[in-house]
């Protein structure tokens, strides 16, 4: 972090410090702190800070995402999880709490699962697209080629500098037997930084000869 965006935010959180003290019960106050330090790196604080917005108000959806963002991040998955099904249960048609949800799923191999949260992402929001992205990498495990291929093509398209989006669009072209098309997306993905698997490299390469 740069010195001068880190006196920025020590001076954002210093003002939001001061507001939830004026303004103990102003929600949005300790949900925006919560942000600031998360930005910052202050983990714990961030956590005591989101917490506390979803006490003064067990509506607030965004508070339930962020939080369950950090403890996604941690590796806890089960917070993280009990956190998006809570802001789901406030908000059937929170698109980003079903997007993770999902995700969480996925790292926990349970592949249908995820994509059954992922479906309900995008029968909110058909523009996420990671969502997209994601559900490209699950089809491709569960061997259904056809709805991978459509899926990473949506992804790609809504996001074309995603080197991820590249990615599974090539391996989605490989598994359909497009080797050419694959090879160029795969290309694309390494343009944009992506570490492509060495062995996918090796088998796309042999496939053109």
């Amino acid at each position: 972090m740069s010195e001068q965006l880190s006196e920025d935010l020590n001076a954002v959180i210093e003002e939001l410090e001061k507001k939830v003290e004026e303004l103990p019960e102003n929600v949005m106050a300790h949900h925006h702190l919560g942000l600031v330090y998360m930005k910052a790196g202050r983990v714990d604080e961030a956590i005591a800070s989101l917490e506390t917005a979803i006490e003064l108000d067990p509506q607030s959806v965004e508070s339930m995402i962020n939080l369950g963002a950090i403890y996604f991040g941690q590796n806890n998955l089960e917070k993280a999880e009990e956190l998006n099904h809570q802001a789901v249960s406030v908000n059937h048609k929170a698109a980003q709490a079903f997007a993770n949800l999902g995700l969480i799923c996925q790292q926990k191999n349970d592949l249908d699962k995820a994509i059954e949260h992922y479906q309900k992402a995008i029968s909110v929001d058909d523009k996420l697209a990671t969502v997209w992205i994601n559900l490209t990498s699950v089809l491709t495990m569960k061997g259904e080629d056809a709805r991978a291929l459509e899926a990473a093509r949506k992804g790609l398209a809504l996001d074309d500098e995603s080197p991820l989006a590249h990615n599974n669009l090539a391996v989605a072209l490989y598994f359909s037997e497009q080797f050419a098309e694959a090879k160029n997306h795969m290309d694309r993905a390494r343009e944009l930084g992506y570490s492509v698997d060495p062995n996918f490299i090796a088998s796309l390469e042999e496939k053109l000869g």
